[in-house]
């Protein structure tokens, strides 16, 4: 059998981390927020990290008494509604996200997989490091340490629950575009029944063009997102406000005992309707997810500030005119709108709606690029559109798939009360996985006892599961399309990070001890050729396959021979001054390690550039990189099934080149192919 050695593989998944965060470039570090830039920043949050659930009252209230499970117009479900939605913001977003969830940041990243690379790293610390597919010696030839003893069954399960969380918010980025344009757009029937044939129209044009603006990045559109959103919350807050000073009684809403008395006389309709209500807390996650972007402090004052009274006076608002005339149940957002301003705040909706999807479709970008880093998803093309702004990149592969995405959910539902079935399984099973791991945080990272943890964690997970018991009853109405969107990708994910496991284990077996290497170039004394040879590695300590095929075949090496691996931490940024480590092996060979942050992308020129720092004579002009291509061949052997080996092997050929990858010039590679069989 023939092998080699995949740059692919040269990630060691060390890690997880989450949620859509920002990038930072190469010799960056990580900002600090000062008092002086705490009132910009939390402007600018409200552009980023409150699109998505700051448009929520487009269509929240509306579901419950015009939605596919409608309620009666009542007062007493419409105080009980919006007592419930009070409730749900307060504890879930004030109390879990802003209060305690946020604490858990990593390095000052949240996200769900983030939170899980606080275990992993957790789980390692004051042990050492371990990449798989390494060999069993260290480069002086001395044995390694033996392996850790086997983690306990939920810490295995950890990592799927951080993957179909991922692959859950890949659900959120293609419905939370359709949903919010579609229901800004549908103000136009307010206006005039004249306008319904137009709705699908606009909002494909406004999807479509949308999407088609992501190759020039977000940064110029960017800085006028908070004050955008400065203008809808005041917006939406005064309509709100003023309806509902015509009508106080929808103050004593906030009172729990109308939450409670609405599911006496409703029983299990109210559980469904339950589902509805959700909607007013999505986009929650994103005061977690954001968090590295803004810092905790920014976000926290834009929402008790700015978010949180500005969503309530509009939800009680809209409650005040449905006690006033139930027949306005059909939008009653638009319907707090003077008819002179109804045009003006349909087109302010509109542009909301599409910051809400800006933000969304910007946090996939972040969750793939992560993915790459973290050895589950395949390389895929990444484009930097800023050289200053960190989280400004743009995947167009990713990029028209949304696009497909959303345009046919649209085309399929055609209306956001259809659509709003699939939005909520999504939000509150992703809502839910962030408490399990949070939890898992508290006892493991931070050495919390089981009665401290328990009580608040139990407190979350009863919130959380009631909406998701509440959503997974609209299956039928929407709720598939999130449940099988989340299930094929967690099964790619689960796919590549199993197969890149599978070749590690065969690259492993092929390879050789270095020291032994090393003993043979000294007895044969090979002829050596000007310049520098760099050879991509999986292993930090063995022989890189590609370099035993070279020397095998021609019988010579170069006078500096580099071994290059690239090891992805699970910290969200490294340095620049700690990025890369170099060893010298003797008879000219050098080993480069390469540490990067889960929020960063490798570049080998920099790491060329550190390393002449470091006293290693390396120019680009004449150093040659050596990398795999490897060709899959499905066999029988190791436990993966033939349909995961096949789908693995597709992916593997429809990863993008390495080469550009990692930003090597085309005309310095040599490639070297072989066969595998998986």
């Amino acid at each position: 059998m023939s092998t080699q050695e995949p740059i692919s593989a040269s990630f060691a998944p060390s890690g997880a981390s989450a949620s859509p965060a920002p990038f930072i470039e190469p010799g960056a570090t990580q900002p600090t927020h000062g008092a002086n830039r705490l009132l910009p920043l939390a402007l600018a949050a409200l552009g980023v990290v409150y699109g998505d659930i700051g448009t929520s009252p487009l269509y929240a209230i509306k579901e419950c008494f015009h939605g596919l499970h409608a309620l009666p117009v009542t007062p007493t479900n419409i105080l009980g509604v919006l007592s419930l939605v009070f409730w749900a913001l307060t504890v879930v977003v004030t109390l879990k996200y802003v209060l305690f969830i946020m604490r858990a940041d990593n390095d000052g990243e949240g996200g769900i997989f983030a939170l899980l690379a606080l275990l992993r790293d957790g789980a390692r610390d004051g042990a050492p490091r371990q990449v798989p597919g390494s060999d069993d010696t260290t480069p002086g030839g001395t044995a390694k340490p033996a392996p850790a003893p086997a983690v306990s069954r939920f810490r295995r399960l950890l990592p799927v629950v951080g993957i179909f969380g991922a692959a859950l918010l890949y659900g959120d980025g293609v419905i939370t575009p359709a949903i919010s344009v579609l229901s800004a757009v549908e103000g136009l029937e307010v206006a005039t029944e004249a306008a319904a044939p137009f709705v699908l129209p606009i909002t494909i044009g406004v999807l479509v063009g949308l999407f088609m603006a992501q190759r020039h990045g977000t940064e110029r559109i960017g800085r006028v997102f908070g004050p955008v959103m400065v203008v809808w919350f005041a917006a939406i807050a005064a309509l709100g406000l003023v309806a509902a000073l015509r009508n106080p009684q929808v103050f004593a809403a906030i009172s729990p005992t109308y939450a409670v008395r609405f599911f006496i006389e409703n029983n299990l309709h109210g559980i469904v309707v339950l589902g509805s209500v959700v909607l007013c807390i999505t986009g929650g996650e994103a005061l977690y997810a954001d968090m590295g972007h803004f810092g905790a402090r920014p976000i926290r004052l834009s929402w008790m500030a700015v978010v949180f009274p500005a969503l309530m006076c509009n939800y009680l608002g809209q409650g005040a005119m449905l006690l006033a005339d139930p027949a306005l149940s059909f939008n009653p957002f638009f319907a707090l709108v003077p008819r002179p301003l109804l045009y003006p705040m349909v087109a302010l909706s509109t542009v909301a709606t599409v910051i809400a999807s800006q933000a969304m479709i910007s946090g996939v970008y972040s969750l793939t690029q992560q993915g790459i880093q973290l050895g589950f998803v395949p390389r895929m093309r990444i484009i930097h559109t800023s050289e200053e702004t960190r989280g400004q990149i743009y995947l167009p592969g990713v990029n028209w798939l949304l696009m497909i995405a959303c345009v046919g959910l649209v085309l399929a539902f055609r209306e956001s009360s259809r659509l709003a079935g699939a939005y909520g399984i999504a939000v509150t099973a992703t809502m839910g996985m962030t408490s399990l791991l949070y939890y898992a945080v508290a006892r493991q990272r931070w050495g919390w006892r089981a009665w401290q943890a328990l009580p608040l964690v139990a407190l979350f997970l009863a919130f959380d599961a009631a909406f998701l018991s509440a959503n997974l009853l609209k299956i039928m109405d929407g709720g598939w399309f999130t449940l099988l969107l989340a299930i094929g990708i967690m099964v790619l994910m689960l796919t590549w990070r199993d197969g890149r496991a599978a070749l590690s284990v065969r690259f492993a077996a092929a390879s050789v001890p270095f020291g032994t290497f090393l003993d043979g170039v000294r007895r044969t004394k090979p002829l050596r050729v000007p310049g520098t040879a760099v050879f991509m590695s999986v292993n930090p300590t063995g022989t890189p396959l590609p370099l035993l095929h070279h020397y095998k075949h021609n019988h010579t090496l170069h006078q500096t021979v580099v071994l290059l691996t690239i090891v992805a931490e699970p910290s969200p940024f490294v340095p620049r001054p700690d990025r890369l480590v170099v060893h010298n092996l003797g008879e000219g060979f050098h080993r480069m390690v390469a540490r990067y942050g889960f929020m960063q992308t490798p570049r080998v020129p920099e790491l060329v550039q550190l390393a002449a720092a470091r006293g290693l004579p390396m120019r680009m002009e004449t150093t040659t990189f050596f990398v795999g291509r490897e060709t899959l061949l499905i066999g029988s052997g190791n436990r993966m099934a033939g349909w995961r080996k096949a789908l693995f092997a597709f992916m593997s050929r429809n990863a993008w080149n390495a080469t550009t990858f990692f930003g090597i010039p085309p005309g310095r590679v040599i490639e070297i192919g072989a066969q595998v069989e998986l």
